[in-house]
């Protein structure tokens, strides 16, 4: 985890209701009602643990951890998302940018593939996620599958493949907490 993330962390198992209205919303609007809306408040624990003030090294920001230049390409078909470090502007540029990428990832055998999918092309780029099926292809495994993914990794040349697999990990575990959160209320 990059220092400037270490000072916003909350201790280890907090979490904050504070932005789930948005991340309801959000999700909403670019996913639909049936969506599950605690995914991507999963996705911004496992990107910057909900802080509104996070920054990379390379320069990502807020809540989901947008790149300057994503926030902008995002902006130019939603105007209405004003700046990148407001959380409510952050959180639906973040939540906008998973529907691209998840409109891009059709043909998986599960809905958690695709999913995983999205994220790992969040983390790493599509493009590097295209790599990696063409490996998984060349191994004879199913390129669809997350898991096969997850097989050829280290295999896939100029991929950072362990920050990939651990992020979206994280963001399962982190689903797991808010999904048995959930229904012990």
């Amino acid at each position: 985890m990059p220092s400037t993330l270490q000072a916003a962390v909350p201790r280890p198992g907090a979490t904050t209701e504070r932005y789930d209205d948005l991340f309801r919303k959000y999700s909403k609007r670019f996913f639909g009602v049936a969506f599950d809306w605690r995914v991507f408040k999963a996705q911004a624990m496992a990107e910057s643990n909900l802080s509104p003030v996070a920054e990379s090294p390379v320069g990502a920001r807020g809540v989901m951890q947008l790149m300057p230049s994503t926030f902008r390409e995002i902006r130019t078909q939603n105007p209405e998302l004003e700046s990148i470090d407001d959380p409510e502007w952050n959180i639906a540029a973040g939540i906008c940018y998973d529907r691209t990428l998840w409109r891009l990832w059709t043909e998986h055998p599960t809905e958690t593939d695709r999913r995983n999918f999205m994220f790992g092309s969040y983390n790493a780029g599509r493009g590097t996620l295209l790599r990696a099926q063409n490996t998984a292809r060349a191994h004879n495994l199913d390129h669809r599958s997350w898991s096969s993914i997850a097989e050829v990794a280290s295999a896939v040349r100029g991929w950072r493949y362990r920050e990939t697999l651990e992020y979206v990990r994280r963001i399962e575990t982190h689903m797991a907490r808010l999904t048995v959160r959930k229904a012990t209320k």
